[in-house]
């Protein structure tokens, strides 16, 4: 009865909108991916004292983190912070700790402070990110002065401002991980 009054209501561009699915391939692994690739990108930007570029792998975690609650496990931070640790030039093992840390806290915020919205999100990520920063300087060995967190926050100020580019970056990511492209049955 509905095929008859309305032809194009039940399909779509990939033909019925009821016999479909997204690819489970794609749905799990764009996100590990792209935080993967966000922890590789810092590595072409090299700056000769400080760096400047924010931790682009840290951010996408946290923004996938912050934006998906449920998608990646609460042992997720090992795995990435392995691969982050492999690249950004820090000890072997602060993105593991810093990562794993930032997962179970979150966990803990959510838990006990349940509301969404994008300026908590914000507020969250930015704080996170400039603690990350700050213990990351820590973990590192080099001796905390006032000069180092005078130079670390250029990085601070743009990792914060980068937020909202890349939750829009990961909301469009989200519905590609999300979008139907193959047939049931």
């Amino acid at each position: 009865m509905m095929e008859r009054l309305a032809p194009a209501a039940r399909s779509d561009r990939y033909g019925s909108r009821i016999n479909r699915d997204q690819s489970p391939w794609r749905a799990l692994s764009v996100p590990y991916l792209t935080i993967m690739l966000a922890s590789l990108l810092p590595f072409v930007l090299l700056a000769d004292v400080m760096p400047i570029a924010p931790p682009l792998g840290f951010l996408m975690f946290i923004g996938w983190r912050i934006m998906r609650p449920g998608l990646l496990p609460l042992w997720a931070g090992v795995p990435l912070g392995v691969f982050d640790d492999l690249f950004s030039g820090q000890p072997f093992g602060s993105a593991i700790l810093l990562w794993s840390i930032t997962m179970i806290i979150i966990e803990l915020i959510e838990s006990r402070f349940p509301w969404r919205g994008f300026w908590p999100d914000w507020f969250t990520a930015g704080l996170g990110t400039t603690l990350y920063i700050l213990a990351a300087m820590l973990v590192s060995g080099t001796e905390p002065t006032a000069a180092m967190g005078l130079a670390a926050l250029p990085q601070i100020a743009l990792a914060i401002l980068l937020y909202p580019f890349l939750a829009q970056l990961i909301a469009g990511l989200d519905r590609f991980r999300l979008s139907r492209s193959r047939r049931i049955g």
